[in-house]
């Protein structure tokens, strides 16, 4: 897979040095321009369809996490690259792809680009397309208590679930709705083996009832009816496994 970058680096030596080892060991990547610093990377990201983005953690007037601030929700997987181990924790949270170590080792480069194109795989099979979850048919059921004894809903009915504190809101395909004194953890033990997924803190989803992926930071699903519901960045990876 072609990926099209930006290297986002302050100091001459480092980006040629970078754009070389990319040009000799990594020819699926397409290095699009340089940025020296966060104002020039802003222009390039907007003006660009980017797949990937280096980026170096310190630059002039700011740095790589001020750039991923500006930006808001992107598109773009990141590689930080960096001499400072100590923004480790800090490139984690930001969601970055890979992190690299100056001077840059060859084997983690490629190490890095090769998980970013498995990222940019799965997306490019989801954006935008009709999806086929591995289970077509979901015939079990699920018993939902009331006060007097319970009610039995088809799995398949149920379009995805929203957590209200301890309470859970379940979205049926015929429009109506259900609150349930069960929080949503306990929907997503209970549908675990009926092709539900959690793809964010307050929501589960159907994924039978999944027509469109969007991609972002941890992109979003649109469901049958429309509703589109945003995931998660550490909730991806789980949402991409039943697509594989």
């Amino acid at each position: 897979m072609k990926l099209n970058t930006i290297i986002v680096e302050d100091e001459e030596t480092s980006r040629e040095i970078l754009k070389n080892y990319l040009k000799k060991y990594c020819p699926n990547v397409s290095v699009l321009g340089e940025a020296t610093n966060v104002d020039e990377a802003l222009i390039l990201i907007r003006n660009n369809d980017l797949d990937l983005v280096f980026l170096d953690v310190e630059m002039p007037y700011g740095n790589a996490f001020d750039l991923l601030d500006k930006v808001g929700n992107r598109t773009f997987e990141t590689v930080f690259v960096t001499a400072y181990d100590h923004y480790a924790i800090d490139a984690l949270n930001a969601h970055a792809s890979y992190y690299l170590m100056k001077p840059i080792s060859i084997d983690e480069l490629i190490k890095a680009v090769d998980y970013v194109v498995e990222i940019k795989t799965k997306e490019s099979a989801l954006q935008d397309e009709v999806l086929v979850p591995k289970t077509n048919n979901v015939n079990g059921k699920i018993t939902i208590p009331q006060l007097d004894g319970f009610e039995v809903l088809e799995t398949s009915d149920i379009l995805y679930c929203k957590a209200d504190d301890n309470y859970t809101e379940i979205y049926l395909n015929n429009n109506k709705k259900k609150l349930v004194s069960k929080t949503l953890k306990y929907f997503e033990e209970a549908l675990t083996s009926s092709s539900f997924a959690r793809v964010h803190k307050s929501y589960l989803v159907n994924v039978n009832e999944v027509t469109k992926y969007r991609k972002g930071k941890g992109g979003s699903v649109v469901l049958s009816n429309g509703k589109e519901i945003m995931v998660s960045a550490s909730k991806k990876a789980d949402l991409l496994s039943y697509f594989k």
